[in-house]
């Protein structure tokens, strides 16, 4: 069984940073694309970032030049930095992962339980 496990979030002030985690563990033979979303209350996940196997990123435009998505193939943990936060960063981030869990199987979709980030005065 796989697990994705967020960690890192916290209140800060605007201007401030934080890096939040994601750790993969199970039976894992690789990892391709990771991508973190974001989402407050009543509406949907928002794209933050994603960054594939080969190190390729992506970011939504409200991030870009803010957060860097990083990954340790060999530790199955990926990161998101996140610099100069503002208020509107304010919500649930979650970690998720294309996961093959064995030699030749389909790649599947997983998500973790999300880790709130507050960015307030």
């Amino acid at each position: 069984q796989v697990q994705l496990v967020e960690s890192g979030g916290g209140s800060v002030q605007p201007g401030g940073s934080l890096r939040v985690s994601c750790a993969a563990s199970g039976s894992i033979y690789t990892i391709y694309t990771i991508s973190w979303h974001r989402q407050t209350p009543g509406k949907q996940r928002e794209f933050v970032a994603h960054i594939t196997r080969g190190g390729v990123t992506r970011y939504a435009d409200s991030v870009k030049g803010r957060f860097t998505i990083s990954r340790d193939n060999a530790q199955n943990t990926n990161y998101l930095q996140m610099n100069n936060l503002k208020p509107e960063d304010t919500a649930v981030y979650y970690c998720n992962a294309e996961i093959v869990t064995a030699y030749a199987a389909p790649v599947d979709d997983y998500w973790g339980q999300g880790t709130q980030v507050t960015v307030s005065s």
